[in-house]
């Protein structure tokens, strides 16, 4: 049976803080819903209504350009161990890049990965917990280094370049709002 809260409890925090996957949903008004898994130790609660994680660079920039959209986003965790539960995170979001004022106390949470893009902050409207009876027991593994050992490959001038080739538009050609390579730290 579902159960809604308007904040996160701090068992829900503890809940969070143990998984290490979460998935994050975005949609425009018109064209494709993103579905998006991520992990690598990048979500950090701030506060009882508020969420924010390291946004990686990718092979797209889907979330950010519906977040200047509309604002709408919600982020789901779910146990694959012995403990079921399915959490989800309904709220709005907003994006913040290395050049905006609030840069320096977001980023302050977390560690800075290679390829860091931006951080997406989303403050909480409703948070639902639900069984999970259905979602298979897994066992982790570990986080791969792909993306990071890419992006260090790369180097800060290649992820930049990539991120004006690959990162400027969404698959449905929303702006993503990237700063040109020159404006970016």
């Amino acid at each position: 049976m579902a159960k809604f809260y308007t904040d996160l409890s701090q068992s829900l925090v503890d809940f969070i803080q143990a998984q290490s996957l979460f998935f994050v949903a975005t949609s425009p008004k018109e064209g494709r819903i993103n579905l998006s898994p991520k992990g690598i130790n990048t979500f950090r609660c701030l506060a009882a209504n508020q969420v924010a994680y390291l946004d990686l660079t990718g092979s797209g920039n889907e979330t950010s350009a519906h977040l200047e959209e509309n604002g709408r986003i919600t982020i789901m965790f779910c146990s694959f161990s012995d403990e079921p539960l399915i959490l989800r995170l309904y709220g709005q979001g907003h994006v913040i890049r290395p050049h905006a004022p609030e840069w320096n106390h977001y980023v302050s949470s977390f560690d800075l990965l290679p390829g860091t893009r931006q951080i997406i902050v989303l403050d909480i409207d409703q948070v639902q917990t639900s069984c999970g009876f259905g979602v298979p027991l897994l066992d982790y593994q570990g986080d791969r280094q792909t993306l990071l050992d890419w992006a260090k490959a790369k180097g800060d001038e290649g992820v930049r370049q990539y991120q004006q080739q690959k990162n400027q538009h969404s698959i449905d050609g929303l702006p993503t709002y990237l700063l040109e390579s020159s404006e970016r730290p």
